[in-house]
């Protein structure tokens, strides 16, 4: 569950277009009624000066942008559940220079699919959709060649699959079959009632670090590139853009499942 675990978390956010704010007559139309699709929009320019964090109904947080409520695409107050979380997006939004490049703001993407979900998906629909990654998960597919790479797959892959099948009892297996392992219904059941545990807004578990995750789940690309060498302009970004959204799934998960508060401001004016 390395990449597909990190596309699951992102795949919403990956469409989602950056939230908005009210000032008279502003208002982006973001949210096609019709369709029901979200408008990209990667950049604007910079609207306001400070950032600001204030308690909301519910024992909810808001994020102000000179003292304007933030709202997500589809036009709800943006909230987050606890102190911890909005620190984070404010520090997204107070960090951003004369353009704001939201395509960079993984933590308020995450933040907005878990208040819009644009999906419409119950929480037993999310897991539900979750699991189907399982059958298909880069570390079950192995290759029969070269050798150096068949070594390099069972020394890298083997001991976060044992992991994951010790620590949940289960079995998931591997194969070189283009098909893949054939995942026990045992296994998905014993996944479903794991990931139930959770609240709506994080469905994962951590074993591994952020950059291990981001290694493994580009074995066979950094295999690759050991051989045929490093295109800057293109493996680089995919590397660095790949970790960004993997950390920022860490954190949303951490931050998402804290209940309790930050007890000093760390966002002041």
């Amino acid at each position: 569950m390395l990449r597909n675990l990190v596309r699951f978390h992102n795949c919403l956010g990956h469409a989602f277009s950056p939230p908005t704010v009210c000032p008279r007559g502003q208002m982006f139309k973001l949210l096609s009624v019709n369709s029901k699709s979200y408008s990209i929009i990667t950049e604007r320019k910079k609207f306001y000066e400070d950032v600001s964090i204030s308690h909301g109904e519910g024992g909810m947080f808001e994020i102000n942008l000179d003292r304007r409520k933030l709202k997500t695409p589809g036009g709800k107050l943006f909230t987050a559940p606890n102190e911890a979380l909005a620190i984070a997006v404010a520090n997204e939004w107070d960090t951003q220079k004369d353009m704001l490049k939201f395509y960079s703001m993984h933590m308020t993407t995450l933040c907005n699919t878990a208040l819009d979900n644009p999906t419409f998906r119950s929480k037993d629909q999310m897991i539900t959709a979750a699991l189907k990654y399982l059958e298909t998960d880069t570390i079950c597919y192995r290759v029969e060649e070269p050798p150096s790479l068949v070594e390099l797959q069972n020394n890298e892959w083997d001991p976060v699959l044992n992991w994951i099948e010790d620590r949940y009892n289960v079995v998931i297996g591997s194969s070189t079959s283009i098909l893949g392992p054939e995942i026990p219904q045992a296994t998905m059941d014993t996944f479903r009632q794991h990931l139930g545990s959770y609240n709506f807004w994080s469905l994962t578990d951590k074993h591994i670090t952020v950059e291990q995750a981001v290694l493994l789940s580009r074995l066979e690309e950094e295999f690759q590139i050991g051989h045929w060498g490093n295109v800057e302009w293109a493996h680089d970004v995919d590397l660095y853009e790949l970790r960004s959204r993997t950390a920022a799934g860490a954190l949303f998960v951490h931050f998402s499942s804290e209940s309790s508060t930050v007890k000093r401001k760390l966002m002041q004016d």
